[in-house]
């Protein structure tokens, strides 16, 4: 690696690229290698046994290290070549707003808390129903060879160029018909997804004063936070971090005491509707408002949050050793009967779970806010392939609590309560027929220990997790006698989660909307200019508010209606993505590392287009949306009164609304993917016929960095040396920003 002149003055080479082996580097990575591989073993070797969690656990973090450590690397240096002596957007554009260098420490809160949003807590929840094996295998492979590469491709390309989003980029470098089918289908998809994210908040919050409460303070302590690091204690990042958990953990513990006040409970007490239009109009705000005061300081507050849950729920699944209750396999993975999603393992695995593995949201982030704010290009691997990663945990650690529970009670959670009859009896009655047994006096107990009236069709998966880490947290910390604090520790933690993503994708979304409009008119492509600012933000906030009002008032429950959906649109997403990330590739003259994106794009594309052909084509009520629309729709031509659970014809009639909808978008979207694919196919063939270096590229020019920051999380000893002798030639440093 090239030295980095500093003030005119050349300082001394940053880290090198190539790891120095020793004996120790060597017995601590054959170590590793060892613990992933019993783990493994253990996981797909054992028949009929009850295996602990904890195996699940050590198997992830064994190859997230090995693939961290080897594979991430190889794609920053040799496929990416990201250079740390180029000056990123954030120091060249720093306009204090949309465009300021920020703490790699910081900005890995904001990324993260952006990206991990409901996706990894409710999707593997939902798959949960087919056994753990099919979800294992995905979340870990998946997020090692596909969705930390995207993340990270994507973050570098836009960094490259002013921090583009996804749609303009693909605009840009595949062409105006690919480019256009692609803007529209991003558009679009975002909508859906940014919906089904603020629907899990509703259903987590709904008629809960204790998690209502304890979230709706995060927004002042966020502000608090914003406006003391920016004016009172600049680049205290510790400091202010400190204040802000502080705060955070009274606001739970404050939680607890509102629930039990006899008139602030019902201040707190919102109805679904009631948090629905509290969601719109937050996120419209949140979009709008400087990065600095809102955005930047909540995601980083999350993070603490969220990675300190995670983290302490997988100590104490190491000490407590809950055994995984669900099998490997369910008979729901091969007939796709199930109950919660319907659909056979191939291909709605893949689409259930999404974020954790594999997600197209993370696209828009990774081209949206953070390359806006990244400090330096070689930070795309502790940003981007990084944050995956410990996002992919999150889905590991939704999956175990998913598992560890009785499965009745598990599917009585997580079945709409039309299917389930409306009261506990039944709800046992239903479940215990899919072969689950648990009965009407079980049911009531948790709900009870969990301080809650009542626990069925609690869909979203969110509730199903809180109650897993409560039982997992009550088992190590105080016993049963905490249940109830747990569960609504863990909902606070969920909803936290995800509303960091609605308000950062919201954002995005506004970003995405202005770069479309901008090529009509060019004053809106300017992010810092306040009326299109304004107008996107309503027009996004908008679309994503009616998706959520449908799906909240939907009568066959509209997280199992939607997440289908959702999950589709999403995968369709990261096909986008990863397309325009190889047509770059290939444009930059490294064809020969294309494989790097090109093999989970062809992965990527077979299982998508697949479930969109399902949701469209079959004629199964419960998979297809265009059957399911015919079923109700003849049911209201021969005046029957209801179908099935759903009774009364306004139910039918809304039905019959949404299926059309969710099927015209399903139509949609794999249609606007297949000609992005098409368009893309046609210009890496170009590509690769034309001399090297005369396709023109959208990349801005090269301008040499005034500022030095470390890689990663910890500063090496090389990059500690570099710092301190960046001091003696007057450059900045890490120590001095400190």
């Amino acid at each position: 690696m090239s030295s980095v002149p500093v003030n005119g003055k050349a300082g001394p080479p940053p880290a090198p690229d190539k790891p120095k082996w020793t004996p120790q580097s060597i017995a601590v990575w054959a170590g590793v290698a060892l613990v992933g591989a019993v783990a493994w073993g253990v996981i797909a070797i054992g028949r009929g046994e009850e295996i602990s969690a904890a195996w699940l656990i050590f198997a992830a973090l064994a190859s997230y290290a090995i693939a961290y450590r080897f594979y991430a690397r190889f794609i920053q240096y040799k496929v990416l070549m990201a250079d740390p002596t180029r000056a990123t957007p954030a120091e060249r554009l720093n306009n204090g707003a949309d465009y300021h260098p920020t703490d790699r420490r910081v900005l890995y809160g904001h990324h993260f808390a952006a990206i991990a949003g409901a996706g990894p807590l409710v999707g593997p929840v939902l798959a949960a129903q087919m056994g753990f094996m099919p979800g294992t295998i995905w979340i870990i492979l998946g997020v090692i060879f596909a969705g930390a590469v995207q993340d990270m491709v994507v973050l570098f390309f836009s960094t490259r160029r002013n921090g583009r989003s996804l749609g303009q980029m693909a605009r840009e470098e595949i062409g105006p018909v690919g480019g256009i089918a692609a803007l529209i289908a991003v558009l679009s998809i975002m909508i859906i997804l940014l919906a089904v994210l603020a629907m899990v908040v509703v259903n987590a919050l709904a008629e809960s004063p204790w998690g209502a409460f304890s979230l709706i303070m995060t927004i002042p302590i966020a502000l608090f936070m914003g406006v003391y690091l920016r004016f009172v204690r600049p680049g205290k990042v510790m400091e202010t971090s400190a204040i802000g958990v502080v705060l955070l953990l009274l606001s739970i513990v404050g939680g607890g005491w509102v629930a039990e006040h006899a008139v602030l409970s019902e201040v707190f007490l919102f109805s679904k509707n009631e948090l629905t239009l509290g969601l719109i109009v937050y996120g419209f705000v949140a979009s709008v408002l400087p990065v600095w005061l809102l955005l930047a300081p909540r995601d980083y507050l999350s993070t603490f949050m969220k990675v300190g849950v995670v983290v302490l729920l997988a100590v104490s699944i190491l000490i407590a050793m809950p055994s995984l209750q669900l099998p490997r396999f369910t008979e729901f993975a091969f007939n796709g009967q199930g109950p919660v999603v319907a659909g056979p393992l191939f291909p709605f695995v893949f689409i259930t779970i999404a974020c954790g593995a594999l997600s197209g949201f993370h696209a828009l982030i990774s081209s949206g806010t953070t390359p806006k704010l990244i400090e330096k290009e070689t930070q795309v691997r502790m940003i981007g392939y990084g944050s995956m990663l410990t996002e992919s945990f999150v889905a590991v650690m939704a999956l175990i609590t998913a598992c560890i529970i009785d499965p009745g009670v598990y599917f009585a959670m997580n079945m709409p309560m039309n299917a389930l009859g409306g009261s506990v009896e039944s709800a046992a009655q239903t479940v215990s027929q899919l072969g689950f047994t648990v009965d009407a006096a079980t049911l009531q107990q948790i709900a009870t220990n969990i301080g809650e009236s009542e626990i069925i069709a609690r869909t979203g998966g969110a509730p199903t997790f809180a109650l897993g880490a409560a039982t997992i947290f009550s088992n190590v910390f105080g016993g049963q006698a905490m249940m109830a604090f747990w569960y609504h520790f863990a909902v606070m933690f969920e909803a936290l989660f995800i509303l960091t993503t609605v308000d950062a994708g919201t954002r995005v979304g506004r970003f995405m909307l202005q770069d479309t409009l901008g090529n009509v008119y060019k004053p809106m492509r300017d992010t810092s200019w306040r009326p299109g600012a304004w107008i996107c933000s309503a027009l996004i906030v908008g679309g994503w508010g009616y998706f959520l009002w449908a799906g909240v008032n939907d009568p066959l429950g509209g997280i199992n209606q939607l997440f289908p959906l959702f999950g589709i649109a999403n995968q369709l997403l990261a096909a986008i993505a990863l397309a325009v990330c190889t047509t770059l590739i290939i444009k930059s003259g490294r064809a020969k590392y294309a494989w790097v994106t090109l093999v989970p794009l062809a992965w990527d594309a077979v299982v998508t287009l697949t479930a969109s052909y399902q949701k469209v084509f079959s004629d199964d009520p419960k998979i297809g949306f265009f059957a399911q629309r015919s079923q109700f729709s003849e049911a209201l031509a021969n005046g029957e009164p209801g179908v099935g659970a759903v009774q009364g014809e306004e139910a039918m009639r809304q039905v019959v609304v949404n299926t059309t909808v969710q099927g015209t978008l399903s139509v949609l979207f794999a249609l606007l993917v297949v000609i992005i694919l098409a368009d893309s196919v046609r210009v890496w063939i170009k590509a690769l016929r034309a001399p090297e270096g005369t396709l023109p590229i959208t990349e801005i020019p090269y301008e040499r960095s005034k500022t030095w920051a470390p890689d990663g999380l910890i500063p090496s000893r090389e990059e500690r040396e570099y710092a301190r002798q960046l001091e003696s030639v007057g450059g900045s440093s890490e120590e001095k920003k400190e």
